[in-house]
């Protein structure tokens, strides 16, 4: 059983974060990334189930958001000046698997963190969500800036610690262990489905 505090379902959302081809291409085997969006269709549906609300974020870039760009981004420069992840892309959709249904919420960001380039907050603020739980891919860019990130405005937060990956094994784990629960409750998909029947 969780020692993580029970929360309210109503008030909570499951963050997909970067679950699309393009970046799951990035994990090493097809069977990691097969059994990630299996545990992430069944904590979508446990979610839905008890009425919060569904999240998805994926990154994905226009023109404009290229050529405003600068050099001196170490991360986002090269993705510029090779022109890839166009928001129209197929392989910057989010998978199909995971596919959002109506009345989720959908952000499109040009950043790592799922808040810093996107209305995400905003929305979630609208629909009185206070606590949010994070999943993504990579665990060293997206789930780390948006722990970060939301940690610093106050939402009460869980890392879906079977839920997020990174092309880095090593980093993956110190970060889980070692720095994400100074921020974050971590928990996995069977922990979730069990503070959700509580909440």
């Amino acid at each position: 059983m969780s020692t993580a505090p029970a929360f309210d379902p109503v008030h909570t959302a499951l963050l997909v974060m970067d679950y699309q081809p393009a970046i799951l291409a990035a994990l090493p085997e097809d069977g990691i990334r097969e059994a990630l969006l299996g545990r992430m269709e069944g904590a979508i549906a446990d979610v839905r189930a008890k009425g919060g609300t569904i999240a998805y974020v994926r990154a994905g870039f226009t023109e404009a958001d290229w050529d405003a760009i600068p050099a001196v981004n170490k991360s986002f420069a090269p993705l510029a000046q090779h022109r890839v992840m166009h928001h129209e892309d197929p392989a910057t959709a989010i998978h199909e698997r995971l596919a959002p249904q109506d009345g989720d919420i959908i952000v499109r960001k040009i950043r790592y963190g799922g808040m810093s380039t996107s209305d995400l907050d905003q929305q979630l603020r609208k629909r009185g969500i206070t606590t949010l739980v994070v999943s993504g891919i990579s665990t060293s860019g997206v789930v780390l800036s948006t722990v970060i990130d939301a940690a610093d405005r106050d939402y009460q937060l869980y890392v879906l610690s079977d839920g997020v990956a990174d092309p880095d094994t090593e980093v993956h784990n110190v970060l889980l262990h070692r720095i994400l629960p100074s921020r974050a409750h971590i928990v996995d998909t069977v922990e979730l489905h069990a503070l959700l029947r509580v909440g």
